[in-house]
């Protein structure tokens, strides 16, 4: 099979880069090599940064509505090749093709909200705050401003950060995961196509030298980034040391609390899709089932049941249900953690590890692929509930009541999301309050805000002052300035010593 060389894009064209150095681009489902991406050097993302500040002046100069015209130009463009998007998608993740059309349109979601810039950008004013004076704020641009992104969403989570950079005025450059680049061209090429000029959008692909060349950059701004907490952590602090605005998504372990008056046959459907859905692979994927009373006792069976009846198969068949882990890497690290959960003494019902690869599809035998795994029994000092396992693996916590629940759920080191299935409004509305968490579901297994609300946990699933998207994400990308003004024939004789004060 011949394979696809997949380059930068700056200041509005394909470049090959300067490193020489690439990695493969592999399809999960078949094992297969597809292609080898660029991997920048330093120099490289100096290229990137100049064509972004070359370009941010004029850009940041043009009227927030005529911004607005191109994105719409691109939402137009992205609605209409937003299945070949997805189909890209699934080739080099391994997610579902349905699952990969619900991740274009989420994305499209958030450009639809950055078209509405004109508005998001209005500032407050106050007339005669002070005899003669009126005071007045606006938002401006910061510049060039930058983007790290992950494997499991190479078009959702982009979206959440370059419609509202560019629409507020700025210059972005995108460095998408080498797993999956592909899709970052494809945006590339639609933005040229509706008309954004050159260099207000850059690609660079590749690894941690050109992610530190970023975050060292004095000319880029700020960071935003998602990926796992270590990580996070570590670009947080880099990047404030450089006296960098940043932004970093981190990791989780998501719970859903079942309380003995849930609908079962709802919460079951629920933990089924949000745990293996994506093969785990998402950081609001629900990992752990906080099962109240003597729920475990009837739930526990049907997730066995419904785990092992799977449609684990190749994403671009319709009726799969599960596609494979996106790398062999990640294979060996889930299957990692099975061990440990079972050497830890929790209850392994269903193994993932066992799965029969003869139902994947034609040509996927080599392709990297597991089943969904359930253990019951789980007790908060394991390993496999602890950490963020990012695979297929749903683990199964029994407590007494609504007050445990919420304790165990606190006492975690994330707080990213976390649902409860209930049909008490009392509950509900406790749990709500209560729960230390930054985006919460009542029923709702997995709680991503829409667009104009921001997407963000609290705990060590966040580090920053600022969500994602929404009107948080206008305000992480402009810089407030409060302008206060009066004219001659208001300003009295003589000079002021005193503190100004309202008069």
């Amino acid at each position: 099979m011949s394979t696809v060389s997949i380059q930068h894009y700056i200041n509005g064209r394909i470049s090959g880069g300067e490193s020489g150095r690439t990695q493969p681009v592999t399809n999960p489902a078949t094992g297969e090599v597809t292609g080898q991406v660029a991997l920048a050097s330093a120099a490289d993302v100096d290229g990137a940064v100049a064509a972004a500040a070359a370009a941010f002046p004029a850009w940041a100069d043009t009227p927030p509505i005529r911004r607005a015209r191109v994105l719409f130009k691109f939402l137009e463009l992205l609605n209409a090749n937003k299945d070949a998007l997805a189909e890209a998608i699934t080739r080099e993740h391994g997610k579902v093709f349905t699952d990969a059309q619900g991740e274009v349109a989420r994305g499209i979601d958030i450009v639809e909200f950055a078209c509405g810039i004109p508005q998001l950008l209005k500032g407050d004013y106050t007339e005669q705050v002070s005899s003669g004076i009126d005071n007045w704020t606006m938002r401006q641009p910061l510049g060039v401003v930058a983007g790290i992104t992950p494997f499991n969403f190479p078009a959702m989570v982009p979206m959440w950060m370059f419609p509202v950079a560019i629409a507020t005025g700025n210059s972005f450059i995108l460095k998408p995961s080498p797993l999956d680049p592909s899709a970052s061209l494809m945006i590339a090429d639609l933005l040229k196509q509706a008309g954004l000029p050159d260099g207000v959008f850059n690609v660079v692909q590749g690894d941690k030298e050109s992610v530190e060349a970023l975050i060292d950059h004095p000319e880029v701004r700020a960071l935003s980034f998602v990926g796992s907490t270590p990580i996070a952590n570590l670009i947080y602090e880099r990047g404030a040391r450089h006296g960098k605005r940043v932004q970093a998504l981190g990791g989780a372990k998501n719970h859903m609390v079942v309380m003995p008056d849930a609908n079962f046959d709802k919460a079951v459907d629920a933990l089924i899709g949000a745990a293996y859905g994506s093969a785990g692979e998402r950081c609001m994927a629900i990992s752990v089932a906080v099962l109240v009373g003597d729920v475990g006792d009837e739930l526990v069976p049907r997730l066995a049941e419904r785990a092992r009846a799977l449609k684990v198969k190749d994403g671009m068949q319709l009726d799969a249900e599960m596609g494979p882990i996106v790398t062999r890497q990640a294979h060996e690290r889930i299957t990692g953690y099975i061990a440990k959960g079972v050497e830890e003494g929790a209850e392994l019902v269903v193994d993932g590890r066992e799965f029969d690869t003869s139902a994947t599809g034609e040509g996927c035998a080599d392709g990297f692929w597991m089943g969904g795994t359930l253990f019951d029994h789980v007790t908060p000092e394991m390993t496999i509930y602890r950490e963020e396992i990012f695979g297929p693996v749903l683990v199964c916590v029994r407590v007494p009541d609504v007050a445990t629940a919420i304790e165990l759920i606190n006492a975690h080191e994330f707080g990213n999301g976390v649902s409860c299935f209930t049909e008490s409004g009392s509950v509900a509305r406790e749990f709500g309050r209560r729960i230390q968490v930054g985006m919460v579901g009542i029923n709702v297994p997995i709680p991503v805000p829409m667009a104009w609300h921001g997407f963000g946990g609290w705990k060590r699933s966040l580090f920053g002052d600022t969500h994602a998207y929404g009107e948080e994400g206008v305000r992480f990308y402009t810089k407030q300035k409060s302008i206060m003004q009066r004219w001659s024939d208001s300003i009295d004789a003589g000079a002021e010593f005193a503190m100004p004060t309202h008069k």
